[in-house]
């Protein structure tokens, strides 16, 4: 299975998008607001102008805004975390995105003033964190919070090697990253139903069903 990407990486990217999935699903139910990647928020707030909710339009921008600041400021903690710290840095996002996500769910179970915005907040930023610092595995480009870019890339694998068979009849390698990009794939449609019946059965502190997950994924990065 996947003989040339290293076995921990590869379980770590199925956690990190079973993460991403149940995160993106659990706050479009509690918040009808995605917390794990543009495209889709950019429909939700276009059709809130339409309907004139102007508060609508502002959650889900404000989700944007937090996940790509979310991604920008894992890129810029990298550096200095190599020159200051022997700590690794994904072990380190992990631990702040399980914190973010505890956060984020006590402040709406709470029902503090404006816990939905601070729900949206915490856990896009932490989304955001997680995409930004787990972007390759196996030599391959991947997204663990949404799945347009890895389904893409999968279809442009499959179709670049059918085309080249039909030019040129050899015989089928089996290629390691396209059982990589299905098992993200899975991982992230299986967190994504788990998140949501989690919320659906236990409100917001469902939430912290992925915060529980990334611990032993943090710990299992540090000890390899």
């Amino acid at each position: 299975m996947l003989s040339n990407v290293n076995q921990t990486d590869t379980w770590l990217s199925y956690g990190l998008a079973f993460v991403g999935g149940y995160g993106d699903a659990a706050s479009f139910v509690l918040a009808k607001t995605f917390t794990g990647h543009v495209t889709g928020n950019l429909v939700l707030a276009a059709i809130a102008i339409a309907a004139l909710n102007w508060r609508a339009v502002l959650g889900h921008l404000l989700a944007i805004v937090t996940f790509l600041i979310g991604i920008f400021v894992s890129v810029l903690i990298a550096r200095p975390l190599k020159t200051w710290s022997s700590w690794p840095l994904l072990p380190a996002v992990m631990g702040i995105e399980a914190i973010l996500i505890v956060l984020a769910s006590l402040a709406l179970a709470s029902g503090v003033a404006r816990g939905i915005e601070i729900f949206v907040i915490f856990v896009s930023l932490a989304l955001g964190l997680q995409n930004g610092a787990f972007r390759h595995v196996g030599g391959v480009s991947v997204h663990t919070t949404y799945l347009t870019g890895m389904i893409t890339s999968l279809i442009s694998t499959e179709a670049e090697q059918y085309a080249s068979e039909v030019i040129l009849p050899v015989v089928r390698n089996h290629d390691p990253r396209i059982g990589l990009l299905c098992g993200i794939w899975i991982a992230f449609v299986v967190g994504a139903g788990t998140g949501a019946a989690m919320v659906l059965h236990f409100g917001a502190v469902g939430m912290l069903g992925a915060a529980l997950l990334l611990i032993p994924l943090a710990l299992r990065e540090v000890q390899s």
